[in-house]
């Protein structure tokens, strides 16, 4: 039975799910991941859902939505790199569930299906799905709050509520900024269709307010922890406000690069990470921004499309002329991106699509050559199953998927990003974190010295403070492990550069000895076989005797 188009966007759209949840199995990442992990681990374990810590201080940064939805978790399935990843994963579905719904509601079914499916195989959500930080929430928030907006400007009152709740959700995910994306397309919607009536009706003030209800358990969990004690010392000094802090320092402080977290902004930095994070689709992108410079190809687009390009424009700029900036900030706007493409896509004629056809079936040799130079010359385990693997999605795609059609795109480039996934998700990525030596030494004490009381000496990883059994202590010097040194059950985890120290002033046993790199940062020494031990770092674990 021959399937219909709009079938075979779902049955992709399937497909990528199961393979996605791939990634809720495999283990969590430094820094953010971990270190997310951690502070929830922190808060389940001292049973306080106020008081974000970290490394046993006071911890200033993210609001608190994040740790929220992993500790809950934890308390379900108990704490693990599983439990840690499912709230994400599910609100992924979620985010793509409302991008669905917001595209079916301005264009139509198939410019829905293929918008979620661009957006379900874009790179840098492959990415985030297995190295979670707090993105996916945050733009799953911030569409589902779009859509109901959307709906609210006809439909009952329940879509300002259920606006203003995500709304609200991603507010306690990063921070008032993610209100600009927000309301950013609905404002110069309104202005260019001249309905500026819209601004004055009770409805939208209201939801104004309602966010703030909302976001009430924030504001006071954030008042209790430090403005209630001007006496922590946060950021180097005392008297910091957190209530502050959350409306403006962690935001526009960053912004204007005059808050405590500071950082080194480039205008360019965010149209060159597009062009590789929103791989295999950010060449079709950038031509359906280019097309949008001609009136004719405007003229084309629904009214109603000025809420999601105005939206992702707004964005993009203040992004862009942001003093911090971090390559995972871009996934906020990707289904606005998603959404675009998949426009342009279905308007695309006979020539256009010979293009893209071309420009998509190169990009699949490139990719899967590249990927299998990287397998031969980094060794992940089975390098030739894993080649052989993207070698069978390669003909599948090319016998599966013939004719020059939308169809033929769409099934090919999913393929592609299928084929990432396996890659990173069942190869690269656990090789790698064989060099993660925190989680290595974390699960290794876990096992065989589970009754420890573990510690950290002259360093910092979030990775074994997630793993190791109970909570972790931190000791700045030496002068502290000599009032701690007397508790034999104490195991110390140290830095080869620190242990030469110790072992000159303690009598000490080596437990077990750890490779280490920084594994977000790598360099062609690293990923060549024949060079990595040249850069490779070492941790032990050890007793003191």
């Amino acid at each position: 039975m021959k399937i219909t188009e709009n079938q075979l966007y779902l049955l992709l759209i399937i497909l990528v799910t199961i393979v996605s949840t791939a990634a809720l199995f495999g283990d969590l990442m430094e820094p953010d991941g971990a270190l997310y992990a951690t502070i929830a681990k922190t808060m389940v374990l001292k049973n306080d859902w106020i008081n974000l810590y970290l490394r046993g201080t006071d911890w200033l940064d993210k609001p608190h939505l994040t740790f929220w939805l992993a500790a809950a978790s934890y308390k379900i399935f108990g704490i693990s790199a599983f439990a840690y990843k499912l709230p994400s994963f599910l609100a992924g579905l979620l985010g793509c569930w409302h991008l669905y719904l917001f595209t079916k509601a301005i264009y139509d079914q198939k410019t829905a299906l293929i918008s979620v499916l661009i957006y379900s195989t874009a790179l840098h959500l492959i990415i985030s799905s297995f190295d979670v930080r707090a993105e996916t929430y945050i733009t799953t928030f911030v569409i589902a709050s779009i859509y109901h907006y959307y709906k609210a400007q006809q439909r009952s009152f329940w879509h300002i509520i259920a606006g203003s709740f995500f709304a609200a959700c991603a507010v306690m995910i990063k921070g008032i900024f993610v209100l600009i994306p927000v309301f950013a397309g609905f404002l110069i919607y309104w202005a260019v269709s001249k309905q500026y009536r819209e601004l004055l009706k009770p409805k939208w003030w209201i939801a104004l307010v309602l966010i703030l209800i909302f976001i009430s358990p924030e504001l006071y969990t954030l008042y209790v922890q430090f403005d209630l004690h001007p006496e922590k010392t946060v950021f180097g000094q005392q008297g910091v406000s957190g209530l502050k802090f959350f409306f403006w320092d962690s935001q526009f402080g960053r912004f204007f690069n005059n808050g405590p977290i500071k950082g080194k902004g480039d205008v360019s930095f965010f149209l060159h990470t597009t062009l590789w994070a929103f791989l295999p689709w950010s060449i079709l992108f950038y031509t359906a921004i280019a097309q949008l410079v001609k009136k004719k190809n405007r003229d084309q687009i629904p009214m109603e499309g000025i809420i999601i390009w105005a939206s992702a424009l707004v964005s993009f700029v203040i992004f862009s002329f942001s003093k911090f900036q971090l390559p995972h900030y871009i996934l906020l706007i990707f289904p606005q991106f998603s959404i675009l493409t998949a426009a342009y896509l279905c308007r695309l004629e006979s020539k256009g699509l010979k293009v893209f056809f071309g420009i998509q079936n190169v990009l699949f040799l490139i990719i899967t050559a590249m990927l299998s130079s990287i397998a031969l010359l980094f060794r992940v385990p089975s390098p030739f199953l894993c080649i052989g693997s993207l070698l069978l999605l390669l003909i599948l795609a090319f016998v599966l998927f013939k004719g020059t059609s939308v169809q033929t795109i769409m099934a090919r480039s999913t393929l592609l990003s299928i084929s990432l996934m396996g890659f990173l998700y069942l190869f690269f990525y656990p090789a790698l974190l064989e060099y993660q030596a925190g989680m290595k030494a974390g699960k290794w004490l876990q096992e065989q010295h589970p009754g420890t009381q573990p510690k950290i000496l002259m360093n910092a990883s979030d990775a074994f403070d997630f793993y190791a059994p109970g909570e972790i202590g931190y000791l700045s010097g030496y002068e502290e492990l000599k009032k701690e040194k007397s508790d034999k059950s104490m195991v110390v985890y140290i830095p080869e550069s620190e242990f030469s120290v110790l072992k000159t002033i303690y009598n000490t046993k080596i437990l077990k000895s750890f490779d280490y790199f920084r594994i977000t940062r790598l360099k062609p020494k690293f990923l060549n076989y024949h060079t990595r031990n040249q850069v490779i770092e070492r941790f032990y674990l050890v007793k003191i005797l």
